[in-house]
C-alpha cells in the first residue's frame, strides 16, 4: 500500500496560541504512516471576517487558501470549527459555478478535521497511548451539530490504554466562547463558560478534552481564573502520550 500524503492545515489559533496542538497532530500524523506537508505560507481560513459579516475580506483570505491547498490530495485539520469554515462556507464566499467555487468545493470535500481522519480514513481507534487520568471530553459546536462529529474522538479516547473516561453532563452545549461572540458580548460568554466549568467539575476529571482550541482557550482561562485544577488539553496532545 503507497504512504498517504496530506496537508496540515494548523490554524490561526494553533499558530499562534497552541502551537504544541499542531505538533502534536503532525508527530501523530507521521508516528502513523502518513506523510504530512505543512505549507509556510498558509495563514486564515477566513472564518473570525467572515463570522463578522466582512465576506471581502473573508474572501481575500480564502482566495491564499484555495492557491495554496488547491492540489493537495487531502487537508487535516486539528479543529472542527475551522474544517467547518473550509468544508460548509468557502464555497459561499464566491460566486456559484465560477472557478473559484469550484475550487472552494472541491479543497472542501478533501478537508477533514483530525478525529474524523483518523477513524474514517485511516481506520484507526487505537494510537498506542497511554494515559492513566480521569478525563472528560468537550464537543465543539462546529464540529458536532455542522460536520456531525462525535463519536470518532470518544472512540480515539476510549481505546487510550489506562485511561478512565467519564462522560461530560450536557457535552453537547456550547463552552461560550464563539470567537468574536466572546469579545462582543463578554459577558453572556462568561456566564455560558462557567456553566460548562460547573460540569467539568462536577465530573471529577483532571483533564478536559477538546478537538478546539479555541474551546480549551477559553474553558483554561474560567477554570485558572476560579482556581480549579483541571487542565485542557487538545485530542492530538492526548493520542502521543
Amino acid at each position: 500500500m503507497s504512504q498517504m500524503n496530506v496537508s496540515f492545515f494548523a490554524t490561526c489559533l494553533v499558530d499562534q496560541v497552541y502551537p504544541q496542538a499542531g505538533l502534536a497532530a503532525m508527530d501523530l500524523l507521521e508516528r502513523l504512516g502518513v506523510a504530512v506537508e505543512f505549507d509556510l505560507r498558509q495563514t486564515c481560513c477566513g472564518q473570525p471576517a467572515f463570522n463578522s459579516g466582512y465576506r471581502q475580506e473573508a474572501c481575500r483570505v480564502a482566495r491564499s487558501l484555495l492557491e495554496i491547498f488547491c492540489e493537495s490530495e487531502r487537508i487535516v485539520v486539528p479543529s472542527g470549527s475551522c474544517a467547518t469554515m473550509i468544508k460548509c462556507y468557502l464555497p459561499s464566499l464566491f460566486s456559484e459555478g465560477s472557478p473559484e467555487w469550484e475550487s472552494a468545493r472541491e479543497i472542501g470535500a478533501r478537508t477533514f478535521e483530525l478525529s474524523d481522519f483518523l477513524v474514517n480514513i485511516l481506520g484507526i481507534t487505537e494510537t498506542g497511548a497511554t494515559f492513566a487520568e480521569k478525563v472528560t471530553f468537550h464537543d465543539s459546536c462546529h464540529q458536532l451539530r455542522e460536520l456531525g462529529i462525535s463519536q470518532q474522538p470518544r472512540t480515539l479516547i476510549k481505546h487510550v490504554k489506562g485511561i478512565q473516561f467519564v462522560e461530560l453532563e450536557d457535552a453537547n452545549r456550547c463552552c461560550g466562547f464563539g470567537g468574536t461572540f466572546a469579545v462582543k458580548f463578554d459577558e453572556v460568554s462568561a456566564a455560558i463558560g462557567n456553566d460548562k466549568v460547573g460540569r467539568i467539575r462536577e465530573s471529577g476529571a483532571d483533564y478536559v478534552v477538546a478537538n478546539d482550541v479555541s474551546c480549551l482557550m477559553h474553558l483554561d482561562g474560567l477554570l485558572k481564573r476560579q482556581g480549579i485544577g483541571v487542565k485542557t488539553m487538545h485530542l492530538a496532545e492526548l493520542l502521543i502520550k
